[in-house]
């Protein structure tokens, strides 16, 4: 009897029912059009992808019978019709599908000789499919993602809101721990399997793995799902968001989720795959050593002079170096020629056998793959931490960290309300503040600025404003504004004050006084950014005139915007253009004036440790009383700017990982040349009793042996660069990046992570070639021996 299976394929019937299938699904499209159902019926067949839309509309089906007999008869619905006939074509079209695909006849020849015989162990306890596999694999990764979220929102939140971790910490913890999850659940399906069982990995994330990414994906673009879901998983999504994208955020956690259960599923297979537990690796280890000599110092040495030097120098180098051990070599064996002919041929041999290997040459592309792709992460990641630490820096000096606000009106209380949050701990420094856009004019120039009053005894403490002050002026000169010379008072720049009466006042020549007043000649004071004094023209002394809609008054025409005259006290320089251009500072007493408001709009403060800004928010919040006030940390209030760089450097990080990807790809290419090569050793390794699992050990060493090989060298001449960069520095034009040097700086758990990806893709990557030099059956590797 022929085991083969054969299908026969009747294209007759294949092509009607796909044309059938196809007129039903259409006249199914026209139904839900009149019925104007395409929303709800959207989520079903977005459900039906992963397999759950039958089962949900089955049950709602259910549900909805008692209703159902409850509602006349004469009620009809839009396009039954079509709704109608389409499903009665789409499973007419389905069924001639099935029709044409049928099982070849069995042969009718009698059994073969070996019939009844003894089957072959291997395939006699073979089973396609374990549930309990299925059960671990998909209970696993649905368990992991349950435990992510739960976990992250009693951590961040400390169970009873009191006292959680900050929502970065809280994340990390909770990331490992469901990550932990995922690998065990993948071992033990893996080992009770026996293999590693594709199917039922596939199913079980499919079916249970996916619908938790989805619904958190939907729950942004589903009122429903955010009113019943949004606020249970704010912790979540607050992380999430942290990216910009929290939809790039989710799936980047359920792919690790995923990896960690394959590599779980893989790593049960080889403890486990012989029936028995077996974690030793000495034996393999030694082979796999043996076998591809990465560590080799010579190998290691050219490759790290390629990575810090460049790739013609050392090659150039190494040419030279390699054509004169040659010559000396074969001048050698010519020498022993003389002497001993068969002896110089065996020399010569040898010789040749050792340049023309081509899995030498393979593994050390590999290891210069995985190197170069590992330095490059660790160099442009390093810089990007650079400029993303510089702008925190200056964001954070030029801004608090968190403000305390009402959702709608000023704080008259604002002092019982420093005392208070002065109780929070963490909180280090506060101070009262109140800003609008404006106009400020000075002479033929007018800006649109942010105006902010301050209190310059307390500002300090929590902004940088004190320490940014330009020479020449003075943050105390608001206070006290009778000490701002005017600018007229100067001959010119850098020369001393003139004496000349003339140029100090106006004399009125009827009542012999000065024709200005006491408050013209005394104006507020005002602090400017060096690019908005820049702008305008003006210096330490000018006077400058200020518009603002707020607080505007009444006049002949209807309402009129407040105007108001000050005079420069000081210039700021924060090192950010944005600010240096769009930021000024008066008194906060004086704002008030100007706004018209009764208080400060809200209460900066600065705390301890700017990661647990959004915890100590939270806290103040409390301690205040809660709404109508609110509390938003610098997270939330520059979170466009910051989740931005974020995702900027996870893109980059994503894209320069191709290099390591690509090296994954000669790692394959090395391994399959290996087990072609060692296909003899293989088979006599197996009839020596060496498991599967053992021979995929001894394969994976060996791919891992390149990774880590490469991801080493890699690290040690991406922080050698790194710290090049650091100490010698590359200029920059500070006039366009406002920094003169090119900033580094080395994240320890980011130059660690870059190590840990290129480590993982080389041991995904040797895991076919493992799997397929694990097939080798003894008989056909000593076949042709």
């Amino acid at each position: 009897m022929n085991a083969e299976r054969q299908t026969v394929y009747r294209w007759s019937f294949i092509w009607s029912g796909a044309l059938v299938a196809l007129v039903g699904a259409v006249l199914l499209g026209v139904a839900i059009t009149r019925s104007d159902a395409w929303e709800r019926v959207t989520g079903v067949l977005g459900l039906s992808v992963i397999g759950w839309g039958g089962l949900v509309q089955t049950l709602n089906a259910l549900a909805l019978m008692p209703v159902q007999s409850a509602v006349p008869s004469s009620v009809g619905i839009v396009g039954t019709e079509y709704l109608l006939s389409g499903a009665a074509a789409w499973l007419v079209g389905w069924a001639l599908i099935a029709t044409g695909i049928r099982r070849a006849p069995a042969p009718t020849e009698g059994p073969s000789p070996a019939a009844g015989a003894a089957l072959y162990p291997r395939l006699a306890q073979y089973r396609d499919f374990y549930w309990s596999t299925l059960g671990a694999y998909g209970g696993g990764i649905l368990l992991a993602e349950l435990v992510l979220i739960l976990l992250q929102t009693f951590l961040a939140s400390g169970g009873s809101g009191e006292r959680g971790l900050a929502p970065t910490i809280a994340f990390g913890i909770s990331l490992i721990v469901a990550s932990l999850v995922a690998f065990v659940c993948g071992f033990v399906g893996a080992s009770r399997a026996r293999r590693v069982a594709m199917p039922e990995a596939t199913i079980g994330v499919i079916y249970l793995g996916l619908p938790v990414p989805i619904m958190l994906t939907l729950i942004e673009q589903i009122p429903d799902l955010q009113v019943s879901l949004g606020y249970r998983l704010r912790e979540v999504t607050y992380v999430a968001d942290m990216l910009g994208r929290p939809v790039v955020g989710y799936w980047l956690v359920f792919s690790l989720l995923v990896l960690m259960l394959v590599l779980g599923i893989n790593t049960g297979f080889i403890a486990a795959g012989s029936g028995r537990l077996d974690l030793k690796l000495g034996f393999e280890l030694f082979v796999a050593r043996r076998h591809v000599g990465v560590f080799r110092p010579s190998l290691l040495l050219g490759t790290l002079a390629v990575l810090m030097f460049g790739i013609i120098p050392p090659l150039v180098v190494y040419g030279i170096i390699r054509a004169v051990e040659a010559a000396v070599e074969r001048s050698r064996i010519r020498a022993l020629g003389l002497q001993d002919p068969l002896a110089a041929a065996s020399a010569l041999n040898r010789l040749k056998l050792r340049e023309q290997s081509p899995t030498m040459m393979m593994t050390a592309l590999s290891v210069g793959g995985v190197g170069v792709g590992v330095m490059a992460l660790i160099i442009v990641l390093s810089v990007m931490s650079g400029f993303e630490e510089d702008l925190q820096k200056k964001i954070l000096g030029a801004h608090s960290h968190v403000v305390v606000s009402k959702y709608a009106g000023h704080l008259p209380e604002y002092k019982r309300l420093m005392e208070q949050i002065s109780k929070v701990p963490g909180v280090i420094g506060q101070t009262p503040s109140i800003d609008n856009p404006v106009m400020v004019l000075a002479e033929d120039e007018v800006q649109g600025i942010v105006l902010k009053g301050i209190d310059p005894e307390t500002v300090g403490s929590v902004l940088d404003l004190r320490k940014n002050m330009l020479p020449g002026g003075e943050l105390d000169n608001l206070e006290t504004p009778q000490k701002i010379v005017p600018r007229r008072a100067f001959g010119g720049f850098g020369q001393q004050p003139s004496n000349e009466q003339d140029e100090e006042e106006e004399v009125d020549p009827i009542i012999g006084k000065s024709s200005k007043s006491a408050e013209e000649k005394v104006l507020p004071g005002i602090v400017l950014g060096r690019e908005l004094a820049a702008i305008l023209r003006v210096v330490v002394g000018d006077r400058v005139n200020v518009i603002s809609p707020q607080g505007a008054e009444l006049g002949p025409a209807g309402l009129i915007p407040k105007s108001r005259a000050f005079r420069v006290a000081g210039i700021f320089y924060s090192g950010m253009y944005e600010y240096d251009a769009k930021f000024a500072y008066i008194l906060l007493s004086e704002a008030q004036k100007l706004f018209g408001a009764d208080g400060p709009s809200g209460i900066e403060l600065k705390v301890a440790d700017v990661d647990d800004a959004r915890r100590i928010a939270s806290a103040a919040s409390r301690e205040v009383g809660g709404y109508p006030y609110r509390a938003r940390d610098w997270g939330e209030i520059h979170r466009n700017i910051f989740s931005a760089l974020r995702l900027e450097k996870l893109v980059m990080g994503i894209i320069l990982s191709i290099i390591i990807v690509v090296a994954a790809g000669l790692i394959v290419a090395t391994v399959i040349m290996l087990v072609l090569e060692k296909r003899k050793e293989i088979a006599v390794l197996k009839a020596l009793g060496v498991s599967d699992g053992g021979i995929v050990k001894i394969f994976l060493a060996e791919g891992l042996q390149i990774g880590v090989a490469g991801g080493l060298l890699g690290l040690l001449s991406g922080l050698t660069w790194c710290y090049f960069i650091l100490k010698v520095g590359i200029k920059l034009d500070p006039s366009v990046y406002y920094i003169p040097n090119l900033p580094v700086k080395i994240e320890p758990l980011q130059t660690a992570l870059s190590v840990v990806i290129a480590v993982l893709v080389t041991y995904l990557a040797s895991i076919y070639p493992a799997l397929k030099a694990s097939s080798v059956e003894p008989v056909e590797g000593l076949k042709a021996e």
